[in-house]
């Protein structure tokens, strides 16, 4: 077995919780690859690297590798993601039902993902647990830079961002097609489904950053919400990050995959779409592209397709603005930027901005 020389990120943005020498990584993968495939000689594993612009709450490598069976050459583009034990961004371990809803994803066709190939427990070997799966060959609108400001969808014609934002809503509401009764092991603690299990979700985020500070306009903004607790709360799968970035498309605008389910629940229809309205396709902070569909257009396709009513959407999406606000602390933590003072949150929803 061999490593052959990687090529490096030195014009890349990578935007992992940790960085790691991909050299050592790549002999410690190669000898693990020798178990799994059977009866492989002469492993070779090459070009990897940290993907450009993505990747913040895991550490995910790809990479190519080659091998012989049989006397026969085979080659394949693979990914390794790893468990992140630092720079959390998440208080839940989710780790394991990614992998396995991932799985089942694929094995039944529920939605496009990449196929996961094997799972790997023991951390010796890495330094925690990893899955590899197959790399897919495609396009991803990156946050860094943000794809607003440059790359393939800003370069796109307004037909083309008519059908990426048209394959990307499709995509979204198909997610909710999925037989929650198979989905059973993403129920939250104590068997909690339902808009009660994402709430408790974030309610354990706000007490996990709360930790020696406290954040009142975040506490108020809880106080609100559950005060206005709303009557529509349909059951579905949630996706966790439903938006445009996570999303993987061919040359046709087709989407290909589904990417970053590191918090899948079963929390409810709803915090998906209100996700995706708020940070994803409608272009949270900049103006619209002439092409991409508007947010009663993306509103009035995914009712359409998922036939679940979107009352109270409105709540959902407040909602949301206090999950963003959650996630700037731990990202201005990773990054050691000044803590957000989130006077934002309380201008969208009234409240005082020094509660």
């Amino acid at each position: 077995m061999s490593l052959a020389a990687n090529s490096r990120n030195s014009e890349k943005i990578i935007v992992a919780p940790s960085v790691r020498d991909l050299d050592r990584l790549g002999v410690q993968v190669s000898g693990w690859l020798a178990s799994r495939l059977n009866k492989a000689e002469h492993i070779v594993l090459s070009n990897l690297n940290y993907p450009s612009g993505a990747g913040q709450s895991h550490e995910t490598i790809l990479f190519d590798a080659a091998w012989t069976t049989g006397g026969q050459r085979h080659a394949e583009g693979l990914v390794i993601r790893i468990k992140p034990t630092e720079h959390l961004v998440y208080p839940d371990d989710l780790f394991d039902n990614q992998y396995r809803l991932m799985r089942l994803m694929h094995e039944n066709a529920w939605a496009p993902v990449a196929e996961t190939l094997w799972f790997e427990e023991d951390p010796s070997l890495v330094g925690a647990p990893f899955f590899v799966m197959k790399r897919l060959q495609g396009q991803v609108a990156v946050s860094h830079p943000p794809y607003a400001q440059s790359g393939w969808v800003k370069d796109a014609t307004p037909e083309q961002r008519a059908r990426i934002w048209e394959n990307g809503v499709r995509t979204l509401a198909s997610l909710q097609k999925i037989p929650l009764a198979q989905l059973n092991f993403l129920a939250g603690q104590n068997g909690l489904t339902g808009l009660e299990q994402e709430w408790a979700k974030y309610e354990r985020f706000l007490a996990w950053v709360s930790q020696g500070r406290r954040w009142p306009i975040l506490e108020a903004a809880r106080d609100q919400l559950r005060a206005r607790w709303p009557a529509n709360r349909p059951p579905g799968f949630v996706w966790g990050d439903a938006r445009l970035g996570n999303l993987m498309f061919n040359n046709h605008f087709d989407v290909i995959a589904v990417m970053d389910l590191e918090q899948p629940s079963l929390g409810g229809a709803l915090n998906d779409l209100a996700w995706w309205l708020y940070l994803g396709g409608a272009m949270h902070g900049h103006e619209r592209f002439e092409g991409m569909g508007s947010r009663a257009q993306t509103i009035a396709l995914w009712q359409q397709i998922t036939g679940v009513s979107t009352e109270d959407l409105e709540w959902y999406e407040d909602f949301t603005a206090l999950k963003v606000g959650l996630l700037s602390i731990r990202t201005a933590a990773i990054k050691a930027q000044p803590m957000p003072d989130h006077s934002w949150l309380a201008k969208l929803l009234g409240l005082p901005s020094a509660a």
